[in-house]
């Protein structure tokens, strides 16, 4: 079972300035946080699969998030990066705007982790005073206090 959402996060997988300015290469920006993660077990396979997941239907929760996300076999374990826009960029069809990207790799094999990861993010990033709070969060790690604080206010 997973952890709190702050535990998954490492400050080097986290970049809050974003230089992309298309949905596509945003998501290659971010993803490639995970490129030397020790739990990743083949990016290229699992970055194919993350695209091709986000290929089917949006991975935009509103509110200018997206989860883009894949459920696979080349991750040994949870896998999270987090990238911020400054400015936002345009992302479904609907010309939803997104500024944080939070790119999820979990195992296959563990669909409880990866939905008890989803439903956590989910609750996290409801409340707009946190949502504000990850957006002007000024280093990596004030974004994971961030969250750590939005986790203990809900008790997770």
């Amino acid at each position: 079972m997973i952890g709190k959402i702050s535990e998954l996060l490492d400050p080097t997988r986290i970049s809050l300035h974003v230089r992309a300015t298309k949905r596509t290469a945003a998501l290659n920006e971010v993803a490639q946080l995970l490129a030397g993660h020790p739990d990743m077990l083949n990016f290229e396979s699992f970055y194919a699969e993350l695209l091709a997941r986000d290929r089917l239907d949006t991975t935009c929760l509103g509110n200018e998030i997206a989860l883009p996300h894949a459920r696979t076999e080349h991750v040994k374990a949870i896998v999270l990066a987090v990238g911020r826009a400054d400015t936002g960029i345009p992302f479904d069809a609907n010309g939803e705007i997104v500024r944080l990207f939070f790119v999820l790799g979990t195992p296959k094999t563990k669909p409880g982790d990866y939905l008890a990861v989803v439903s956590a993010l989910c609750k996290i990033l409801k409340d707009p005073a946190d949502r504000a709070s990850f957006l002007s969060a000024s280093t990596p790690e004030a974004f994971i206090g961030a969250i750590a604080a939005a986790e203990a206010k809900l008790g997770l």
